[in-house]
């Protein structure tokens, strides 16, 4: 972490919060599908949230894991390991926006900071389940690991209509919109006696 004091008040319970997000089950699972995926090379981290931190924060793990998702060209040509903290968060960068040509959606990629300050590793959390998901998803051989650690993303499934079905789904009217079918006022009474009024 950061050579910061201790915080208090509102940024104390913000961080608060931030830290329970944080699953230690699911860092279990994600260290065994880096390994599983980049091979025991990468080695493995200390248990805890600290040694999660460290093990991923100079980026080359990262990057190995990215590179490991494709067949050919891989996205990070050049992985170093290095003690600069501006090379350690280039190279974290470089991860990030390889996750995001993968398919990882803005939203959930995290900031450099959040793992390199340690600031929010729930974030890292989420960015490698939902790398983990496409991984699993697009079945292209390059996922190695158990294909239950994550969940399949859902699949676009296209539909082709003729120019005759697409006539007669206009005369068609949904049932949402109500229907008046059988509908008539026959039967209906007065809703009550009309209110007497006895001098």
């Amino acid at each position: 972490m950061a050579n910061k004091g201790p915080s208090y008040g509102l940024s104390r319970e913000v961080q608060s919060k931030i830290d329970k997000k944080y699953d230690p089950e699911l860092e279990e699972r994600l260290v065994e599908w880096i390994v599983a995926q980049c091979g025991p090379s990468v080695g493995r981290p200390q248990p805890g949230k600290q040694g999660f931190q460290t093990w991923l924060k100079d980026g080359c793990v990262l990057c190995e894991l990215i590179n490991s998702l494709h067949k050919d060209a891989k996205p990070v040509k050049k992985i170093q390991t290095s003690t600069m903290a501006f090379k350690q968060m280039e190279q974290v960068s470089q991860f990030l926006t390889a996750a995001e040509r993968y398919g990882v959606t803005k939203s959930d990629v995290f900031q450099t900071v959040d793992l390199w300050e340690g600031k929010d590793l729930a974030a890292v959390q989420m960015t490698l389940m939902s790398l983990g998901s496409l991984a699993v998803t697009r079945s292209d051989g390059c996922y190695r690991g158990d294909p239950n650690w994550f969940h399949r993303k859902a699949q676009e499934n296209k539909r082709e209509f003729s120019d005759e079905q697409l006539k007669e789904g206009q005369s068609v009217i949904g049932l949402q919109m109500g229907t008046n079918k059988g509908a008539s006022q026959a039967g209906m009474t007065g809703y009550g006696r009309p209110r007497q009024i006895i001098n």
